[in-house]
């Protein structure tokens, strides 16, 4: 018989309120009341919390507090990923972000979801995971629903909802979150400036 984490993890139906997904919830929020409250000569403290909250990247994550998530251990990052002010990851489902990704600030990051059916939703949520490839620069304020893929060297302009896949190399942006046109290699020389909304 599968756990309520493991149904969670595999994107089923699954009971939020089960002991040791709260106590996981609780772990993490203890977690984060401690980066929060760092000072940014803390460092090292802040490299400490991420390595024990995250699944992966907190060796290298380059992490403005505040930092919001449900788990953490769900979250798995590339080399220096950076995220600016305040920006939330609710891992219900894996989250998968590769080297050198940037999210201005406020970026939300959905993977939980919940039935339509209102009776089920009392008692089940259920999640998608979401994969963010490497190079990727994720404008102020975009939220990323649940499921998403994004392709590595893409730019989602601030202010997006992205409510499908992404392809590698392009620019997008708006809501919904749609392809503006392909980056090109000239795209933000020296004395140039890329045309991102």
């Amino acid at each position: 018989m599968k756990s309520e984490k493991d149904k969670m993890l595999a994107g089923e139906l699954y009971d939020a309120l089960d002991p040791e997904l709260v106590e996981s919830r609780e772990r993490a929020r203890d977690l984060l009341h401690d980066l929060n409250v760092t000072r940014e000569k803390e460092q090292d403290v802040r490299r400490r919390i991420m390595t024990e909250l995250l699944g992966s990247g907190g060796d290298s994550v380059w992490m403005q507090p505040p930092f919001y998530c449900d788990y953490g251990s769900n979250i798995y990052l590339g080399e220096r990923v950076y995220f600016n002010f305040n920006c939330i990851v609710l891992d219900v489902c894996e989250v998968k972000i590769g080297d050198y990704t940037f999210f201005g600030p406020a970026v939300q990051i959905y993977t939980g979801t919940h039935p339509l059916n209102a009776s089920l939703r009392r008692t089940q949520e259920f999640g998608k995971p979401v994969t963010i490839g490497s190079d990727v620069w994720v404008g102020g304020g975009v939220i990323i629903l649940p499921g998403i893929t994004i392709g590595s060297r893409t730019v989602i302009g601030a202010g997006s909802v992205v409510t499908k896949d992404i392809p590698d190399g392009v620019v997008a942006a708006g809501n919904p979150c749609r392809i503006i046109r392909e980056i090109q290699e000239d795209d933000g020389d020296a004395g140039s400036r890329p045309s991102v909304p």
